[in-house]
């Protein structure tokens, strides 16, 4: 491995420890992210020559504290609190370089909470927490939201700068507003693994690496928050649907869907983890309450992972779980779901007599997953023209073009006689 190959590795493994500490070392976001990104800079230089220390987390700690020290000395010429600053920091550098990183799980969970702050935009928390907690670099933010590294950098500078506007407080908030900003927090999460899984744009069906830093997120928050029984219910849906990523897509990347998937290609790993994940949060359920959104969607995502082929799997309880989403959640989606379960469990004219239903639906007006479900189900009847003409209008409302070649796929195979297909 290259000195900046490695550098980059340790990098990603270790900037969200470095960036959360210094934030609440130097109270302030922008600036935190500045000397972290000078002290990489500074090993981009030294490392080469000098070596890769023992700890190169804790050397990019103490790096960056000392240009935070010179950040602050250079303001303090007009400003009396940063000279202040400036001092009470240079005490802190010590001559040990494992003593520069502390409060870990404290700092992250303050980073995960200043990142989504409700003064910021659902997008600009997402990129954030991308950008500070992820750590993934400009370049990769923009890739994962089909835009430019320029339009990525001012989303972000807008974002630090409304911190810094608004006042936002460093410290972990505490009480309702301690709950309503972690449900944020999952929330985010939540959404950049929804969207490596199933990519709503660009020419990816799905998008491993998000999924995988959405993964890695959820482990964190279960480290940090180990008694909400919703951190584990999300993690444990993450693990459990990232474990068929490898199985999602052919060769050539191109779709493939749950009834043709090889499951030998799920990791089982991920499928374990998942399972003890939502044991985890049934333990922590308030009683009376029953599981929370993402515990629900976990336990549909483990009646699939336990199954050992579709026909194996317990439709039943998988259109009960969606019921008892949608009830939660109010989300016409879950019905939509329900929809495909209770057909897989009662035959497609059950499916089909609950999206009559949804129809009219605003919420679902535009939404291509509605034409094709029906598409499906319309084709599982025989009335194969009806389904080519669903899915058609289904590949015409789609952003994601493997999405949309797939469905004009199927409906070019739902017009041939059936002895053809």
């Amino acid at each position: 491995m290259t000195t900046r190959a490695a550098i980059e590795a340790v990098w990603r493994l270790e900037s969200a420890r470095i960036i959360a500490a210094l934030v609440r070392i130097v109270r302030d976001v922008g600036l935190a992210e500045d000397v972290a990104q000078d002290a990489v800079i500074a090993a981009l230089s030294q490392w080469p020559a000098s070596g890769i220390p023992d700890n190169p987390g804790a050397w990019l700690m103490t790096t960056a504290k000392r240009r935070a020290v010179d950040a602050f000395r250079r303001r303090a010429r007009n400003d009396e609190t940063a000279a202040a600053l400036a001092r009470e920091l240079e005490q802190t550098i010590d001559d040990d370089p494992a003593a520069g990183i502390d409060h870990v799980e404290d700092d992250v969970l303050r980073l995960m909470f200043i990142c989504c702050h409700p003064s910021l935009t659902q997008e600009a928390q997402t990129t954030l927490t991308l950008k500070l907690v992820a750590g993934l670099t400009t370049r990769e933010i923009a890739r994962a939201f089909l835009t430019t590294e320029s339009t990525i950098a001012q989303r972000v500078s807008r974002a630090k700068r409304t911190l810094a506007d608004t006042g936002a407080a460093i410290e972990e908030p505490s009480g309702d507003e301690r709950a309503a900003r972690l449900e944020t927090v999952l929330r985010v999460v939540y959404l950049l693994f929804n969207e490596g899984y199933s990519a709503t744009e660009g020419d990816d069906w799905v998008r491993p690496a998000l999924c995988d830093e959405s993964v890695r997120l959820g482990r964190i928050l279960t480290a940090i928050v180990p008694e909400d029984p919703e951190v584990h219910g999300l993690s444990a849906l993450m693990e459990l649907q990232s474990s068929r990523l490898a199985a999602r897509t052919g060769t050539d990347g191109e779709p493939v869907l749950l009834d043709v998937q090889d499951r030998r290609r799920w990791d089982t790993s991920r499928i374990r983890r998942g399972i003890e994940a939502l044991a985890r949060a049934e333990s922590l359920a308030v009683a009376g309450e029953g599981p929370g959104q993402y515990a629900l969607q976990a336990e549909i995502a483990a009646e699939h992972a336990r199954a050992a082929s579709v026909a194996d799997t317990d439709w039943a309880r998988i259109a009960d779980l969606y019921e008892q989403l949608g009830r939660r959640t109010g989300s016409p989606v879950a019905e939509l779901n329900r929809a495909v379960a209770l057909a897989r469990a009662h035959g497609p004219a059950a499916g089909l007599a609950l999206l009559d239903q949804l129809a009219e639906l605003q919420a679902l007006r535009g939404y291509h997953l509605v034409p094709s479900v029906r598409g499906d189900l319309l084709e599982q009847q025989g009335r194969g023209a009806e389904a080519a003409a669903e899915f058609d209008r289904a590949a015409a409302m789609t952003a994601n073009e493997r999405e949309r070649r797939l469905l004009l796929h199927r409906a070019e195979a739902a017009r041939r006689p059936p002895s053809d297909r």
